[in-house]
């Protein structure tokens, strides 16, 4: 492979990774080395939620205050990914990497120390910069390790690992709560975290293929302030309302920031996203897909914990476990589901996932209080076995779409879409709840109320119907992408 650096347009030849004999005999230790690291970035992002009433009692903050433990989060990994991408194809995949995992740890480190909110949030940014850092980079360092007949696979356990991490954390959380204290949530990953350097030391490879480039910072600041702003006013929104002054104000300079984004990114030589990736149709809306069900996972992942713990009265130890069949289920399905998209195409694969995942939507719609909990968990098993089939056929998709050059900046956007999937779907999914509780009770409700367990249940299931639609409008655009394929192929 030769690359080219735009200031000296010096020709440099190099081995590509695939043909690469070391790197190709530890390609799987590769994948586990990056797929733990992902598991965990990923974790981080929700397994906070279930932590936060203990953290709020024993840091003295009220409720409100301590939420901003798990949007800080958020908000910088969204902020940063793309910038990282971009890094990542300009400098090596595999070197900022490396040093997002240092920085992980680290910051995984200094939260677990019961300080003030001040301190675990300067830790928390520090943390969720390296995550965004391995985030952007994973899917990139896969694809380009593993040999086309190997991607979806491989694709697949990466899918399997970032879904685990983001719908096991509450299930994870609460074992964890119910014999530690909360600072073990974040020191969980320093001893995981430190293995898992080591054994990247030995068998991460060295960057062959990247190209230097000039860094469009300029468009990063406006799209960090958009993001900011965005998250800022939706987080902000849901304690203080969504008509204030100060949301209306954050959400119109997100506009502005967006827009002078969107106006300013094509003209320059380097953008931090090229537009011309979103032409390709399998990318765009492989991408759309993968943030819809994000959303609808995040519904499930905000509504689950109060139906088990509130209104069926289960501890926190066992509604763990019974949270704790999706992720199980995904994980086991997703490397199949890989290994046969790579053998029958991921188109398929994709539609049918969708299809279960919009199954078990209805199947919550049909939970009441007196509901057997086998069935519940019927129903989680089944939104596991959809995920785990639709996930790693969209990973290759979205990744095999794009040439090798944009590699870093698809994987930053893929990560974009899915964290963007998590805020979207914690904040519709608390929306709708509380604002269908507050319909059914005739007065605001920001919490469950411990006498009226139907009050939830009738929110519970508005929510739900919210997240079907929103599957379901996956499952269409997968659907018409098919049958177009299936079209097309009977037209030769």
């Amino acid at each position: 492979m030769t690359l080219v650096t735009q200031e000296t347009l010096k020709a440099e030849k190099r081995v590509p990774l695939q043909k690469n004999p070391q790197v190709q005999k530890n390609r799987w230790l590769i994948l586990i080395a990056v797929g733990l690291f992902t598991f965990m970035s990923t974790l981080d992002g929700s397994i906070v939620n279930i932590a936060l009433p203990v953290m709020s009692k024993d840091l003295k903050i009220p409720m409100n205050q301590a939420e901003w433990v798990v949007s800080i989060y958020l908000m910088v990994v969204c902020a940063f990914l793309l910038l990282f991408g971009k890094l990542g194809d300009a400098f090596g995949k595999i070197r900022v990497f490396r040093l997002g995992t240092f920085l992980f740890v680290l910051g995984s480190l200094l939260c677990g120390f019961n300080r003030s909110l001040i301190f675990l949030l300067v830790a928390r940014g520090l943390q969720a910069f390296g995550a965004s850092m391995t985030m952007s980079t994973n899917n990139g360092i896969i694809t380009e390790i593993f040999p086309f007949s190997e991607r979806g696979k491989a694709l697949g356990f990466i899918g399997s690992f970032v879904s685990l991490g983001a719908i096991a954390g509450p299930g994870i959380g609460g074992l964890i709560l119910a014999v530690l204290p909360w600072g073990y949530i974040f020191w969980l990953n320093v001893p995981i975290g430190i293995l898992t350097i080591i054994l990247g030391h030995y068998i991460l490879p060295a960057d062959v293929t990247y190209h230097q480039q000039k860094i469009d910072y300029p468009g990063f600041i406006l799209f960090l302030l958009m993001i900011m702003t965005l998250f800022g006013g939706i987080f902000l929104g849901q304690q203080i309302g969504f008509t204030h002054g100060l949301i209306l104000s954050l959400f119109v300079l997100a506009l502005v920031c967006f827009i002078g984004f969107i106006w300013f990114e094509p003209r320059q030589q380097a953008p931090l996203i090229s537009f011309k990736l979103f032409r390709n149709g399998a990318f765009t809306l492989s991408l759309i897909a993968g943030f819809l069900i994000f959303v609808t996972n995040f519904f499930f992942n905000v509504i689950a914990p109060f139906y088990l713990q509130n209104a069926r009265g289960l501890s926190p130890s066992l509604a763990g476990y019974i949270l704790m069949i999706f992720p199980i289920v995904q994980v086991i399905a997703s490397p199949l589901a890989g290994s046969i998209s790579d053998r029958i195409g991921p188109e398929l694969l994709t539609f049918i996932g969708l299809v279960l995942i919009s199954l078990s939507q209805i199947g919550y719609l049909l939970i009441d209080l007196a509901t057997p909990i086998w069935l519940f968990m019927t129903c989680v098993g089944l939104v596991g076995l959809g995920n785990g089939i639709f996930q790693a056929p969209n990973n290759t998709m979205v990744m095999s779409a794009v040439t090798e050059d944009d590699l870093g900046i698809a994987g930053g956007i893929n990560a974009l879409a899915r964290n963007l999937g998590m805020v979207f779907g914690i904040s519709i999914a608390t929306t709708v709840l509380f604002s269908a509780m507050s319909y059914r009770y005739g007065q605001h409700v920001t919490t469950y109320l411990t006498q009226r367990p139907d009050i939830f249940i009738y929110g519970m299931h508005l929510s739900f119907i919210v997240s079907l639609l929103i599957c379901l409008v996956a499952t269409t655009i997968t659907g018409v992408r098919l049958w177009r394929k299936k079209r097309l192929a009977n037209e030769k």
